[in-house]
């Protein structure tokens, strides 16, 4: 799941039920699974033990149950992430070797389950190079007086764009006193503390958690007011997150060329800012220790440079064919990300981001989906696709979404997932349900049907409302199918104090939470298999962030 830019998220506590909203599904072809949603409301309310008891495995499964979901197994899933999500895979990063042993093991699972390959001649992998823009560390330079600052380890560049920066510090005392003409001038002060709103509760560590929103905090109103740089200087919290910040600033930024949008009206990438484009003022972090001397007014000189260069990053593509004749050439497409943040910076000794849950959880649901409609294949064929380099922007779906292996009409439905392995055991998340995001009402109504034979989970709307400040739904690798009117939704457990640090660890996985999310997903593609109609977009649909 990638990283939202909003910088105020509030979140359920671990384990505790999220409610359930009416709104987050309408329509008349759904009302029913409505009904039966608010029953289970009522059953958790009354004790979660009442409603696990009516799980699958606990009685003879019913007439709509498929014999090949019994394959998919807790154990099998167990196995997988320990695999997937262990140490030994580095955390997956996308544009690393990391990322290409992940991406081969997932390859080999899906030969030896006997999912046929999809992806350029022959092999299960679709080949696409990511653009990446950085700091570069060899053409830059910084000093302060007579003092050479090294970049990443006594200055940090709180952009990705080039800047030459030279001029006497002024030093502000307060950042708010607006009396002080800044307009023109190299700004150095202390960072803001942040409004306490505005420090996210999930990603990184807390330290950096807080660096961020008190460097927002901090230049927002000095870009308002003309100041030509700004120097910002670590407090005690932002001296601890100094190092993490470093490493993390100095990934830089990554896109892909010739893909789908993310966003509407996404300008297409460029291989340089147009020269009539106007610069952001150039912002930079040191550390602490750096005050006494910012306040005899030195000479801050910084000279940025970027460098741009591409680097291979892939996806997986397999398929299960289809038994009808008429409709195994349109497919159902399953779909997880097998990248994650790699080896980064250490939190309590740790600094594999392994990202059990994110998306290790999602990606070996779609093995034990795999096994099942190997073992008793659908009417229509379906696509197992594990995007490459979702944490860098979606870039791998939005490449496959614009050069699919098969044509995208012949695409019937997306089934994305992203976390689905923790908190409360007995609720969830299923975002596309509710305008503006819903673009398949018989989609929708296809999971709700599945939930109810499988998992029976009471299903949280909120993460899915536009107005939520995580802009969930806008961060996982169905959004670029969903604006090119594929019907897409996206099977979520959402996000937990783990999420985008070391601790996300395949031991801290609901292992029978995970099974039962593996199942709905997999149910919910063999409805869809089967259905005799295709699901339908949703009339006037259009999707508006």
């Amino acid at each position: 799941m990638i990283v939202s830019p909003s910088v105020a998220a509030r979140r359920s506590p671990d384990r505790r039920p999220p409610t359930l909203d009416t709104r987050a599904v309408t329509g008349s072809r759904v009302l029913a699974a409505l009904v039966t949603s608010l029953t289970l409301t009522l059953t958790l309310t009354l004790g979660a033990p009442a409603l696990r008891a009516q799980a699958p495995g606990r009685g003879a499964p019913p007439r709509d149950v498929p014999a090949a979901l019994a394959l998919v197994k807790e154990s099998d899933l167990h196995r997988d992430l320990f695999a997937l999500a262990g140490s030994a895979m580095r955390g997956r990063e996308a544009g690393t070797p990391d990322e290409m042993r992940a991406s081969v093991w997932i390859a080999d699972q899906l030969r030896a389950i006997g999912v046929k390959p999809m992806g350029d001649d022959g092999s299960y992998f679709q080949w696409w190079n990511m653009i990446r823009t950085r700091v570069s560390t060899v053409s830059s330079s910084a000093s302060l007086g007579a003092d050479t600052l090294a970049l990443w380890r006594d200055i940090v560049p709180l952009g990705n764009t080039a800047a030459d920066v030279d001029g006497a510090v002024l030093w502000l005392d307060n950042a708010a006193d607006t009396s002080v003409n800044v307009r023109g001038r190299v700004v150095a002060l202390r960072v803001v503390r942040p409004d306490p709103a505005a420090i996210r509760t999930t990603v990184n560590s807390v330290e950096v958690r807080y660096a961020n929103a008190a460097i927002t905090a901090s230049t927002q109103g000095l870009a308002r007011r003309g100041a030509a740089a700004v120097l910002l200087v670590a407090d005690s919290i932002t001296d601890v997150a100094f190092d993490g910040l470093a490493v993390l600033r100095a990934r830089g930024t990554y896109d892909v060329d010739r893909a789908a949008p993310r966003f509407a009206n996404q300008a297409p990438r460029v291989s340089a800012p147009p020269a009539a484009r106007v610069a952001p003022m150039p912002s930079f972090l040191v550390r602490g220790s750096r005050a006494a001397q910012l306040r005899a007014a030195p000479r801050l000189r910084v000279q940025v440079r970027l460098e741009r260069f591409e680097t291979p990053s892939v996806n997986i593509v397999g398929m299960v064919r289809g038994t009808d004749p008429r409709l195994r050439d349109e497919y159902v497409l399953f779909s997880s990300h097998q990248d994650h943040d790699g080896v980064r910076y250490a939190i309590d000794g740790d600094s594999v981001w392994a990202g059990a849950d994110d998306n290790g959880s999602v990606s070996v649901a779609l093995l034990a989906a795999a096994r099942a409609f190997v073992k008793q294949p659908g009417k229509r064929s379906v696509l197992f696709v594990y995007h490459g380099a979702e944490e860098r922007g979606l870039l791998g779906s939005r490449w496959h979404a614009a050069h699919p292996v098969v044509p995208l009409s012949k695409i019937v439905a997306v089934l994305n997932g992203d976390m689905i392995g923790r908190n409360h055991p007995d609720t969830a998340t299923l975002l596309g349900v509710q305008p503006p995001h819903r673009n398949s009402s018989d989609l929708v109504a296809h999971a709700l049907r599945a939930n109810q034979l499988t998992g029976r989970f009471v299903l949280d709307s909120l993460w899915d409302r536009p107005t939520h400040p995580e802009g969930w739904y806008f961060r996982s690798d169905h959004v670029p199918y969903a604006r090119l009117e594929v019907p897409a939704v996206m099977f979520s457990t959402n996000l937990h104090p783990d999420y985008h640090t070391p601790r996300d660890k395949p031991e801290r996985i609901d292992y029978p939470k995970l099974t039962r999310m593996a199942q709905w997903m997999y149910l919910t593609g063999w409805f869809v298999a089967n259905a005799p109609q295709r699901p339908r977009i949703d009339p006037g649909f259009k999707l508006e962030r």
